[in-house]
């Protein structure tokens, strides 16, 4: 367990969980900001699969690899890592492999069962189309139909792992991190800070409903900003 992460029951998780799906990463971008974390987003390059699959929001499950040759037939300690996820939680992918996939249909099956409500990859996916049936929402880096096993290898999970990041080289996510993907790419929240983040992202949103509603009605964007300031 992360050493920041508070103990919070299943409830309470997934109902933090439910109430970060209704805010959008732009607004937790700028509330990170605000606190002075200001590389907490990962690299552009981090896109839906497919492209409709929907909002990403869950506490962090890491797991990390490693290129290596091995012999054809599976991997067991990635049996063994995706054995541990529980629901409510997002599989975090990262490692060395380039060209490879590291996640594909038969895992996003598994996952689902397991009650995980997302993948992130630091690299590759395939069965693109199939996993997409599965309602399953996937981020990750590229696509490719090359698999895994016999190049890839599970070292390690429920540990560290940096992912590439978008206003810095890496992003560092560790277990019972909170992530948050949609359409404006994908945000990292460290544990210590879930709470009072969503507070304020929520209390964005609002601003920016108000914001919205009012703009329908007939103000100007400058009488908006005037009463409101800048969002």
């Amino acid at each position: 367990m992360n050493a920041n992460q508070k103990i919070r029951s299943p409830e309470e998780k997934e109902a933090i969980r439910q109430r970060f799906l209704i805010v959008d990463t732009s607004n937790v971008a700028d509330v990170l900001d605000a606190m002075g974390y200001f590389n907490q987003g990962l690299a552009a390059e981090f896109a839906p699969y497919p492209a409709d699959a929907g909002k990403l929001a869950g506490w962090a499950y890491t797991i990390h690899g490693h290129m290596m040759p091995y012999p054809q037939g599976g991997d067991a300690e990635k049996m063994q890592a995706c054995a541990g996820v529980s629901p409510g939680e997002i599989t975090v992918w990262s490692g060395d492999g380039e060209g490879i996939c590291y996640f594909g249909e038969l895992i996003a099956i598994g996952m689902k069962e397991r009650g995980s409500v997302g993948a992130l990859i630091d690299g590759g996916i395939r069965d693109v189309r199939w996993i997409g049936a599965q309602e399953y929402p996937l981020y990750a880096r590229y696509r490719t139909p090359v698999q895994s096993i016999g190049r890839w290898k599970v070292d390690g999970w429920q540990i560290p792992v940096s992912l590439r990041g978008a206003s810095s080289r890496w992003v560092e996510v560790r277990p019972g991190d909170f992530i948050l993907g949609d359409e404006d790419g994908v945000i990292v929240i460290p544990a210590a800070l879930v709470d009072q983040v969503l507070v304020e992202a929520e209390r964005l949103t609002d601003k920016e409903r108000s914001i919205r509603a009012e703009l329908q009605q007939g103000l100007s964007l400058a009488d908006a900003l005037a009463k409101y300031g800048h969002v």
